[in-house]
């Protein structure tokens, strides 16, 4: 069962969206309107736009939009129920004691459950005196009690089932533990057999911004293999949306977050006071990451290993980062392979000089770029020219003039021929960046008539364009419905997912309820929403009128004939009747 449509309409009386947005999304107000970058893909121009009247968000960029309700839903990876509960939380209002199912969120609060008690199974067992290897693990590599105890870390006994007996004694079943990764199963001989997933390894809670343990990652202390097991994805967790000590840098007051690779190194960092440091969890950096961290920082200093990997790791982070505006610089990592070696080698006060001297974006990559060629040798200075050029033609003219005359001192080579070379690279990328935007467009011109949701819509365009208008119609002026509900029905939609909407629709209205987007939103995904947010942004350029309502129905009635008859299911004299009739 949904939840009552008149709590949810009551709910949205007395939510602020501009609150539950705000945290997400730095917001400017634009008239009525307020607009930001969308949480929900990259980009430089703002184009998420929040309605504080309708409770609603559209991005005209990516298409994402919906209610409050859906934004949540979206934002903290949570179902109907749970979005329902947190907005209600906002907004200081109650939940309705029944009238709504609440099996998922049950669930989810379980899986939360056990993972908080497997926390603490994990820290209880670091401080037995039998696992004393583990505890010394981390005082050797230079932690306090009372990081170990900050950060919750722990230890997972060698032992094949300790944690599933333990958490079978607070009432977790071995579905749920299995669920939430901290047990696996295996079947032999046609029955189940269940084990736990950590065994002999350091553990690291991995904690979200509401303070609840959602997963663990678990480290061996010697050179086997895998040196690290993490949980998998779980319905309370996802890890290319993880960011491990958010939950502490985020109450930086130097809007800075220090990004670095391992669990160690946010540690040890945090240890020796740069309270902003996090690593993003997963083997490859996600933009779902660079949009949180994003929300939290205007820049980023990043310091990932002094190695290969770590290089390599450091020009994807740019480029996906380098998509959300923020300021970005690049830490060498001099006097250690990562920032908890250099701390424990060298002293905090030395990492702090590596941040203070930390490199730019462009600064980094041509420092990247010089080390490969012998700048001693003109056919070296050449090569590293030609390739600065490329790096520099994608910046602004000022940063060229100081970069090329940085450039010119140093090399020998005069800025002109230097300020020359920019200039054609950068005319090369101009174009290049223009036939990728004249490609862009074509493929948007050919998918205008598509929607996601909809696929008939594209075969169905005219008809699916009278649904719409329609279905805009009725939720600008219910009295249209009033008026014309005789005359239209489901039936006569052609489009199944337009049908559905309307059903949605009417049914709300037949029932007294406002003709918002929160109608839909318990009966439709977060993505369908986008959809529906698209067609209810039309009441704002329809002619409002009840003609041309009534057109859209005759439109509907002669392509729904038109489509839905089957010539071989009709006799011959209703066949020449339809035939005459067209």
């Amino acid at each position: 069962m949904k939840i009552s449509e008149r709590f949810i309409q009551e709910l949205l009386e007395k939510v602020d969206i501009e609150q539950v947005v705000s945290p997400y999304v730095n917001l400017k107000r634009r008239g009525k309107t307020l607009v930001g970058l969308c949480p929900f893909h990259n980009e430089k121009t703002p184009s998420f736009t929040v309605y504080p009247e309708s409770h609603s968000f559209y991005c005209f960029g990516c298409g994402a939009g919906g209610d409050v309700i859906s934004f949540v839903r979206r934002m903290e990876n949570l179902d109907y129920v749970e979005a329902v509960k947190s907005v209600a939380q906002l907004a200081g209002v109650s939940m309705p004691e029944d009238g709504y199912d609440d099996s998922l969120s049950k669930q989810r609060m379980r899986l939360l459950g056990a993972n908080r008690e497997a926390a603490r199974f994990f820290n209880a067992c670091l401080f037995e005196p039998e696992n004393r290897h583990a505890l010394d693990y981390f005082l050797n590599r230079g932690l306090t009690v009372n990081t170990i105890r900050r950060f919750g870390l722990g230890y997972a006994p060698d032992d094949w089932w300790r944690l599933i007996n333990h958490l079978r004694e607070k009432g977790y079943t071995e579905q749920e533990l299995v669920l939430a990764n901290l047990a696996r199963r295996s079947d032999k001989n046609g029955k189940a057999n269940y084990y736990d997933n950590f065994r002999n390894r350091v553990m690291f809670p991995i904690i979200d911004l509401r303070g609840n343990v959602i997963a663990f990652g678990g480290r061996v202390m010697d050179d086997s293999k895998p040196k690290y097991i993490n949980t998998s994805d779980t319905p309370v967790y996802k890890k290319s949306n993880g960011v491990f000590a958010l939950n502490f840098a985020k109450n930086a007051n130097d809007n800075k977050l220090i990004l670095v690779e391992g669990y160690m190194d946010v540690i040890a960092l945090h240890q020796a006071g740069f309270t902003n440091a996090v690593a993003c969890l997963g083997t490859a950096f996600t933009s779902e990451q660079a949009n949180l961290l994003s929300r939290y920082a205007d820049e980023i200093m990043i310091c990932y290993d002094n190695d290969g990997a770590g290089k390599q790791a450091t020009e994807r982070a740019l480029a996906v980062l380098g998509k959300t505006g923020l300021k970005l610089r690049v830490v060498q990592m001099t006097g250690g392979k990562d920032a908890d070696e250099i701390i424990r080698k060298h002293g905090k006060e030395r990492f702090a000089d590596l941040l203070s001297e930390a490199a730019n974006k462009t600064e980094y990559r041509l420092l990247e770029e010089r080390a490969k060629y012998n700048l001693s040798t003109d056919d070296g200075k050449l090569r590293f020219l030609m390739s600065a050029a490329q790096i520099l033609a994608s910046c602004g003219s000022i940063e060229q003039d100081i970069y090329a005359n940085r450039l010119s001192n140093e090399l020998g080579v005069g800025v002109d021929s230097i300020k020359a070379q920019i200039k054609a690279s950068a005319s090369k990328l101009r174009r290049a960046e223009e036939a990728r935007r004249r490609e862009e467009t074509q493929k948007m011109l050919s998918k205008s008539c598509e929607d996601k949701n909809n696929p008939e819509r594209a075969g169905n365009i005219r008809a699916a364009i009278a649904e719409e208008t329609l279905i805009a119609s009725f939720m600008r002026n219910p009295d249209f419905y009033n008026k014309l509900k005789d005359k239209v029905s489901a039936e006569i939609f052609v489009t199944s997912f337009n049908r559905r909407v309307f059903e949605c629709l009417a049914e709300g209205l037949d029932g007294g309820f406002e003709p918002s987007l929160s109608l839909f939103s318990a009966s439709f995904t977060p993505s369908e929403m986008d959809s529906i947010a698209r067609i209810s942004l039309k009441k704002e350029t329809l002619g409002n009128t009840l003609s041309e309502c009534e057109d859209c129905i005759r439109v509907l009635k002669e392509c729904s004939e038109s489509t839905a008859v089957d010539a071989a299911a009709v006799s011959d004299e209703e066949f020449l009747k339809l035939f005459k009739k067209k």
